[in-house]
């Protein structure tokens, strides 16, 4: 029979599959010999049965009534016992950290006869019945889905007239009496906690955050240890080192006579660590000490302190911003604790992207509004909104304010550029969700009073709507829109600044010249000009893997154009210095470095009017008995060439054999250019590629012509010629393809239109929200690769096309190549390069980096 229930002494942190995150930590902590209270962990297994049966799967409730037994023989108390109960709490832990996305129930076993032993039992009557009170408030939401506000809309009281009250509240809305039964209570809260993995917050977060929806949940069971027994009891949370920032020492909050989850909810302001009692404080500081250097990384700590006594509920790697990411990552590697390559695998391509964002210009600022804690670093600025429906539905940025956040406000977090809150601290729910999200956010800002759809803060009061900038760095926020000023990872990649004594910088310097060593994967980046191509080099492209051409067809050149499709194929003479200016600019910029010149590959109705202007026009003066002229030979050959879908008619290669001369010109400026660099002592390294190629047979007429007019050139450098796969046939064919080209790039913007069968610009706005709600996609196909569909008829056509030229190079130059999940799909397919904007080149050479080392299992999400 399949086993379910582990006790903590018997796993170790390498079992988060099995047990969680949460279960696994703990057990790791038992192993240790830290304080942890005994308890038990019921797998993820058990839970992924549940599911999918929607019952327990058999055995499990006697399994978890043999380890309660162990576990009343270890504590001395019996479960439910009227005089001296023992209460456990109930808590989720999914492999993965999702922090506030679950269930916890805490207090289990009290009941009316046992309130009244642990009233005995601890001399506080006020603890015993606000402990019940807990109970039924957490239960009754957690396992009967009471809705929160009519518990609160019992208002204050005594704890134990709130007991009977809550009651009341719990029997109108469940038709049941609150359960007696100490053993009812926990196999309810163990089926509830099961349940709230599929809660609509959880799987949003899940989707956010790309954790995997199959993976369930654990529970863990563990005896309750009380930190509100008075002044020398509390709560609290603690981080080894500044999760904001990376800086060393130790960072965190406490409460005093304070339960559970008080802290991480925020709706106290909390306490430095400091505040503890001394012989606590040194004890909980050497705990730390050794889990940081039993996990080799940041380390995020509960712990409750008992009347004096102080207990570990749980420590998991913590979540941390970006920059502290890149220079913890660092640190540890100066410490001798991890290798450069652990280190690489501590940081991602995503959190760079994050650092290369703009950040506020201080000294344009006016003066701030208020002050709270810098909980999430980052520069936003957006209209107030109040509740996270608002933030969802806005169409424009916003600032979600809140007094303090909760799980259900997740969507709105999602939404919102930035989270401001009046309340909590550096571990609060919005503080810890906002740095697992990248977003900005401040916290604590305890001068703002919310009411409503207003704020008001020193003397000055903000509504919905008005507009606000928060700076997660400093802490401040201010009225009105702040100007921002290029990040100083931007201007690091720039050549404009350098790296010395400045940690963030030293960081990515550093795991950057290691990503650039270990990287089989070369980096190219997409530039249609000189200064992109220019840019892209100062940002460590090694070449130009695409070069749009039909964006230089464009504004006055357009009606070039438009004189080639009427038939006027003087416009070639004129349009061919035009384009070898346009490639001896690109050549000079990636002088040494190859260049990939795509020929022309526009929908053909970007280069001519709408028809239904050209008809109107042309109605308008006939209608007034004028001569339509240019605009009557134009519509006629509109109509003439007017397609139901463009993306999917004439253009590519296509284009270039229907309308004689046009690939050739382009042809001959990429020779000619080439010839002029090396006429003047550059070292052009030119390739053309022919786009939309979907047979052989395209390929080897537009190849033959090229060839023609490039023997035509003298002093032109060798040119290779290759093919854009971005039609499947291409891909299936690509050993014959191969024979005809020397290189293959693949465009996976196409490539994943058509192999789904839908176009971008359509259905992004028109069901894919709907998709990814209903969990079809994991996340957009054109944003990462699909791997199952379109990445197949990658491998396939890698396979092939090597097979038929084994000296075959191939890369990518669609949006894909900058995305970091793509990035490692692409080198675990064995191509050469990746190409992007740019922007992004730096996030593809840390993820080339990264994908040809291995991976050391240490993941903080």
């Amino acid at each position: 029979m399949t086993r379910y229930v582990y006790d903590f002494i018997e796993g170790n942190k390498d079992l988060k599959d099995l047990l969680g995150g949460k279960g696994a930590n703990l057990a790791e902590m038992t192993r240790m010999g830290l304080p942890v209270p005994p308890g038990f962990t019921v797998t993820t297994e058990a839970c992924r049965d549940y599911l999918h049966t929607g019952k327990m799967p058999e055995g499990l409730l006697a399994e978890v009534q043999r380890h309660l037994e162990l576990l009343e023989t270890r504590m001395g108390k019996s479960f439910g016992d009227a005089k001296d109960p023992l209460l456990l709490s109930v808590r989720s832990g999914g492999k993965f950290s999702m922090p506030g996305m679950m269930e916890t129930i805490l207090d289990i076993g009290l009941n009316d006869s046992s309130v009244e032993g642990l009233a005995e039992q601890s001399g506080d009557e006020h603890f015993a019945w606000d402990s019940y009170r807990r109970l039924i408030q957490m239960f009754g939401r957690t396992v009967f889905d009471v809705p929160g506000e009519d518990f609160e809309a019992v208002g204050p009281g005594q704890p134990k007239d709130l007991v009977y009250a809550y009651k009341k509240v719990f029997e109108a809305h469940t038709g049941r009496d609150f359960p007696q039964a100490s053993h009812e209570q926990l196999f309810l809260a163990i089926g509830a906690v099961f349940r709230s993995w599929k809660a609509e917050r959880a799987v949003l977060y899940r989707r956010q955050e790309r954790i995997p929806q199959d993976l369930g949940t654990a529970v863990n069971v563990m005896a309750m240890v009380f930190g509100n027994r008075g002044q020398d009891s509390g709560t609290g949370v603690a981080f080894t080192r500044d999760p904001a920032t990376g800086r060393r020492g130790v960072y965190g909050d406490y409460l005093r006579d304070a339960q559970g989850e008080d802290v991480v909810a925020g709706i106290r302001n909390t306490l430095s660590l400091d505040e503890l009692d001394r012989p606590v404080r040194t004890k909980l500081l050497s705990i730390m000490e050794r889990l940081e250097q039993r996990y080799r990384d940041l380390c995020d700590i509960e712990f409750t302190v008992e009347n004096g006594t102080l207990w570990m509920l749980q420590t998991r790697v913590g979540k941390r911003t970006p920059a502290a990411a890149f220079v913890i990552a660092a640190q540890l590697v100066d410490e001798g604790t991890i290798t450069l390559d652990e280190a690489l695998q501590r940081v991602s391509g995503e959190q760079l992207a994050q650092l290369m964002f703009p950040s506020f210009d201080i000294a344009s600022a006016p003066p701030p509004l208020t002050t709270g804690v810098a909980a999430s670093p980052g520069a936003a600025v957006g209209a107030i909104v109040f509740d996270s429906a608002a933030a969802a539905a806005a169409t424009g940025p916003v600032i979600l304010v809140r007094r303090e956040t909760n799980p259900d406000d997740l969507p709105g977090m999602i939404a919102a550029r930035g989270i401001l809150t009046s309340r909590g601290g550096k571990t609060s729910h919005a503080a810890v969700v906002a740095r697992g999200m990248g977003k900005t956010c401040v916290c604590g800002a305890e001068e703002l009073v919310i009411d409503g759809d207003s704020v008001a803060v020193n003397g000055r009061t903000l509504h919905a709507g008005d507009v606000i900038s928060i700076d997660g760095t400093t802490g401040k926020v201010y009225a009105g829109e702040v100007p921002v000023r290029p990040s100083e990872i931007v201007r690091y990649f720039e050549g404009e600044i350098t790296a010395h004594g400045d940690p963030l910088l030293a960081a990515v310097e550093r795991l950057m010249i290691h990503a650039d060593h270990r990287a089989r994967l070369g980096v190219h980046a997409n530039a249609d000009t000189g200064p992109d191509a220019a840019r892209a080099r100062r940002f460590g492209a090694t070449g130009v893997g695409l070069c749009r051409t039909e964006h230089m067809f464009l504004g006055e050149r357009r009606q070039l154009v438009e004189r080639l499709i009427l038939g006027d194929h003087t416009a070639l003479a004129d349009l061919l210095p035009l384009q070898r200016a346009d490639f001896e600019e690109l050549f000079a910029a990636m002088d040494g470095l190859p260049v990939t010149v795509r020929l022309i590959d526009p929908p053909l109705h970007e280069f001519l009017p709408p028809l239904e202007e050209l008809t109107a026009r042309v109605a308008r003066a006939e209608a007034l008995g004028q001569d339509p002229g240019r605009d009557g030979v134009l519509l006629t050959a509109v109509r003439r060439m007017h397609e139901q879908n463009p993306m999917l008619g004439l253009r590519g290669v296509r284009l270039g054999l229907v309308i004689p001369g046009l690939f050739a010109m382009q042809v001959r400026a990429v020779a000619e250019a080439a010839a002029a660099r090396v006429a003047a002592g550059g070292d052009p390294k030119p390739e053309i590629m022919v786009p939309l190629v979907g047979a052989v047979q395209e390929l080897e007429t537009v190849r033959a012509e090229a060839e023609s007019v490039l023997a035509s050139v003298p002093g032109a450098p060798p040119i290779r010629i290759g093919t854009m796969i971005e039609v499947p046939r291409a891909a299936l064919t690509a050993g014959e393809i191969a024979v005809a080209a020397e290189f293959f790039s693949f465009g996976t913007n196409d490539l994943t239109q058509m192999t789904w069968g839908f176009s971008r610009d359509d259905v992004e706005g028109a069901f894919f929200g709907r998709y990814l709600g209903l969990g079809i996609f994991a996340v957009s196909p054109f944003e990462t690769i699909d791997a199952d569909g379109v990445g197949e008829l990658v491998r396939i056509a890698v396979t092939r096309g090597r097979a038929a030229r084994p000296d075959l190079t191939v890369g990518v130059c669609g949006e894909h190549g900058g995305d970091p999940a793509s990035v490692r799909f692409f080198h675990e397919a064995g191509l050469d390069y990746v190409s992007c904007s740019p922007f992004r080149v730096p996030i593809a050479r840390l993820e080339a980096g990264r994908a040809a080392t291995p991976a050391f299992g240490s993941d903080s999400r």
